[in-house]
């Protein structure tokens, strides 16, 4: 059973995070999931991420390789890549026992928007509730610090 981490975005802006938190787990020998709940608003994230700088390797769930994406960004429940990571963007849900079924679940949120920081904290009651070990991260220094944990 993997750790959850919740990312609080407060200086940069989730299209500048997640190619780094992506790059870390790819690092680590792991396929991701990223789960969104607009299909608009992932298409415009797959669209910046091949923007960016580097190659990140990954997909839009729905086309025929989606199994073979090592990163596949996706609105659905399931991922067909076989995720050892699920980042969930938007506040996107996660259920405790598919967390539990990662090494990793990251939940990124935008610290400028009240209603994404109040379903932060629903996900993190509902998860640490469950037994799942949080930690919470704040980039509010100008670096990533980690602020709080739970032992799960």
């Amino acid at each position: 059973m993997g750790a959850v981490l919740f990312y609080h975005l407060t200086r940069r802006p989730l299209e500048a995070t997640l190619p780094a938190l992506l790059d870390k787990a790819l690092a680590q020998g792991w396929r991701v999931a990223v789960r969104g709940t607009d299909p608009r608003r992932l298409d415009w994230l797959d669209d910046r991420l091949w923007l960016g700088e580097g190659f990140l390797p990954h997909g839009r769930a729905g086309g025929p390789f989606d199994a073979d994406q090592p990163v596949l960004l996706t609105d659905a429940g399931d991922a067909p890549n076989d995720p050892a990571c699920l980042m969930a963007v938007d506040g996107a849900p996660v259920a405790p026992d598919e967390a539990r079924a990662m090494e990793r679940t990251c939940i990124l949120f935008d610290g400028n928007d009240p209603t994404a920081v109040e379903a932060a904290r629903a996900q993190w009651r509902a998860l640490t509730g469950a037994g799942l070990a949080a930690q919470y991260w704040s980039e509010e220094s100008g670096r990533w610090e980690k602020k709080a944990g739970s032992g799960g």
